[in-house]
């Protein structure tokens, strides 16, 4: 493209040049001088422009080698995805029942940790009217307490809520253990015992709800222990500071058996 091209800008060039040195030759010297230096101005513009023709054309041809390099690229690159693409639509099974495993395994796992934190959490508990917060440990130690002793197994009863009593000295249970573990005492006939634990019962929680009952105990304690002096008085200041309690009834009785 380029050699016809400059072969015939060459032509044209000399053409000139000769048409114009015919002319220089019926002018006169000032005519021909100014004649040849616009000549040579012309030649100098032409030859300018062909160069930048030519600088055009190389840099065309420079972008075609790039665009075409560009092109086997992008080509390559559809060639792999298509191979990517048939990899995983032939993977879609595998890889759904390897997600809806995952999916099992994280619900199972979520599980098991919240039920480990609700273990850890402490839990609302209500008993004897009163309600209080108590950590799984410690209910599930007053339920095995409380178990033996509902079984009538007074001896390891007692001993387990004593257990309890220290381990748990301020939980929302201790007035409730005490109780359960002088009765357990009692029911094994360790009358000085229980009388400590009915009294401690009455000095830690006066207000409880088993407070009536334990000092009725306090009394029946003192009457197996031959005390009956000191039974009577427990019996008259049930009847005086509980006197709408059923245990006040139960005094009253008492209190007239005594000699």
């Amino acid at each position: 493209m380029i050699k016809p091209f400059k072969s015939f800008c060459w032509a044209c060039l000399l053409s000139l040049c000769l048409s114009s040195l015919a002319h220089a030759g019926i002018f006169d010297d000032d005519e021909a001088r100014k004649a040849i230096l616009d000549l040579r101005q012309k030649v100098e513009t032409l030859k300018s422009n062909f160069e930048g023709l030519q600088s055009n054309q190389n840099a065309f041809q420079e972008e075609s080698v790039q665009l075409k390099k560009s092109i086997l690229n992008l080509q390559s690159m559809i060639e792999g995805l298509k191979q990517e693409i048939q990899v995983l639509g032939g993977d879609k099974e595998v890889l759904t029942k390897a997600l809806s495993e995952t999916q099992r395994q994280l619900k199972t796992q979520s599980q098991v940790l919240e039920n480990r934190l609700a273990r850890l959490e402490p839990q609302k508990v209500s008993l004897d009217g009163q309600e209080f917060l108590a950590d799984q440990a410690e209910i599930k130690e007053f339920e095995n307490a409380l178990a033996l002793f509902k079984k009538a197994d007074y001896p390891q009863a007692a001993d387990a809520f004593t257990e309890f009593s220290k381990r748990y000295a301020s939980s929302g249970y201790a007035a409730s253990a005490v109780y359960f573990m002088g009765t357990a005492q009692y029911a094994v006939r360790d009358y000085k015992a229980a009388v400590g634990s009915f009294k401690n019962l009455v000095s830690i929680a006066p207000n409880h709800l088993r407070v009536p009952d334990a000092k009725l105990s306090i009394a029946s304690c003192l009457i197996e222990l031959k005390d009956n002096k000191g039974a009577r008085k427990a019996l008259e200041e049930l009847i005086k500071e509980h006197p709408q309690s059923d245990a006040a009834q139960s005094a009253k009785e008492r209190i007239l058996k005594l000699k």
